[in-house]
């Protein structure tokens, strides 16, 4: 009698992780639908980042730097960062990929805010770690709760500041109180990606706190406020210690050429940041008015979306208003694999989709 045949098996609690989704962009029967369901850049990407990107297509035969010379120098040149305490990921989630990877051993735990972005428990389980969640009450992160869930077996803290999918913030002191009571064994990790929209002048991205500590690491992309999430750059600051763990084991030429050329022109265009910032303060306000003057609460935020919360009953439920608003080509993001089913997040979009979007969901409330 034959063996069964013997077929090769993912590791143990791999199967077990829920795939990321990101928002949609594609409705049935729409060519161009509205798409306000993935926190992009309105007003696209900057036109000197465009040219740049296209200026690299003759070297396509070439491998990247896989240091990233021009842009690290741009980026300790712009934020006076030292050059060694960098690295350039793809994405910034390549980052929490890599911090997970380099510290984390089977049964070590991650702590993180009970709504927080989707990837930080995806690569917490992908390294075997146990997720913590803190509650958010009112949906925003409280220090106390997060450092009530650290234990002897915490090796990472998440943050995003402003955070995903809530668009709420805390303010300079909440992070340093937290990161002074943190062990030092423990990563503080501020995740910063919609860090350049808020302008709370009690905010502070990290940077700063970063430069004297052993065990912070802060993170940036060039998705959301350059408009580049095509080409998926990050980067990260932290010790050098840290910076060093994560290069033995990042890909190498991770962050490809033309992705970096864009990158360093994306930063140095002031003009298009400046009206990437202010046509976000200027519609975000606006989104967060009408939506409150259709009777649905939001939360004060300080990124590039506003979330609303909707009616329980199923005809005007998030769920429903979704469907609605996609079947008239607008496109918003669901949350409920963020644990708030009741709610939905609308990017900030253009002025045209922007009254759209009101427009379409007083229609389905009136309804």
């Amino acid at each position: 009698m034959s063996e069964p045949q013997r077929l090769p098996r993912p590791k143990a609690g791999l199967l077990d992780i829920a795939a990321y989704v990101g928002g949609k962009s594609t409705v049935e029967g729409v060519a161009e639908p509205i798409k306000l369901s993935s926190n992009e850049n309105a007003l696209g990407c900057s036109p000197l980042a465009r040219t740049a990107y296209l200026a690299a297509a003759d070297q396509l035969h070439l491998y990247p730097d896989g240091h990233c010379t021009a842009l690290r120098q741009a980026v300790s040149d712009r934020f006076k960062l030292e050059q060694d305490r960098l690295i350039f990921t793809a994405g910034s989630d390549e980052v929490f990929d890599l911090l997970c990877q380099a510290y984390l051993e089977p049964g070590d735990n991650a702590v993180q805010g009970e709504y927080g972005f989707l990837a930080y428990r995806i690569a917490i389980r992908a390294a075997q770690g146990i997720v913590r969640f803190a509650p958010e009450p009112n949906r925003r992160i409280d220090v106390d709760l997060l450092l009530a869930e650290v234990d002897e077996r915490t090796r990472i803290v998440f943050l995003a500041n402003p955070a995903n999918p809530t668009g709420t913030w805390i303010n300079r002191d909440d992070v340093r109180r937290l990161h002074a009571a943190l062990p030092g064994d423990v990563i503080l990790v501020l995740d910063g990606a919609y860090a350049e929209f808020c302008d709370d002048p009690d905010y502070e991205d990290g940077l700063e706190l970063a430069r004297s500590a052993g065990n912070i690491v802060v993170t940036r992309t060039f998705s959301k406020l350059h408009g580049l999430a095509a080409l998926r750059v990050g980067w990260a600051y932290a010790p050098t210690a840290i910076i060093d763990a994560l290069d033995r084991i990042r890909s190498p030429f991770n962050v490809n050429a033309p992705a970096q050329a864009a990158a360093l022109a994306a930063l140095d265009d002031e003009a298009f940041i400046a009206d990437s910032l202010a046509h976000v303060a200027t519609w975000r306000r606006w989104m967060a008015q009408q939506l409150g003057g259709l009777g649905l609460e939001t939360w004060p935020s300080a990124a590039n979306f506003v979330l609303a919360r909707f009616p329980a009953e199923s005809h005007r439920s998030a769920k429903a208003a979704e469907a609605f608003l996609a079947a008239r080509g607008i496109l918003v993001r669901g949350v409920a694999g963020y644990g708030l089913p009741d709610s939905l997040r609308i990017s900030i979009g253009l002025e045209d989709q922007n009254r759209a979007v009101i427009a379409a969901l007083a229609e389905f409330l009136k309804g």
